[in-house]
């Protein structure tokens, strides 16, 4: 049983998920999109796969460390001011 997709892009009710949870896990697995789960029809919470949650956990401790922020800052201005090496310079850095 099939979930259609603009089921899963408009949201679908908690009762209606609840139903279809065993369906939904399969159909989510893989998947980077998440499900809006509706009261009343209006969006109350998400259903994603497990990857896509730890990937957004991982951002989030990202974005909240400042220096993680300020080193990802300075490599994105370095690469857009061509501030680059290539694969074999760094290799012979390392010693490679």
């Amino acid at each position: 049983m099939a979930t259609k997709k603009n089921e899963i892009a408009n949201g679908m009710s908690i009762t209606d998920a609840r139903n279809k949870l065993t369906h939904l896990s399969a159909e989510l697995s893989g998947s980077p999109g998440c499900i809006p789960l509706t009261r009343y029809g209006v969006p109350v919470m998400a259903l994603m796969s497990w990857e896509l949650f730890e990937s957004l956990q991982e951002t989030m401790e990202i974005m909240g460390d400042p220096d993680l922020m300020s080193q990802l800052r300075q490599s994105i201005n370095d690469i857009q001011e061509g501030r680059t090496i290539s694969l074999d310079e760094l290799n012979s850095e390392l010693d490679f």
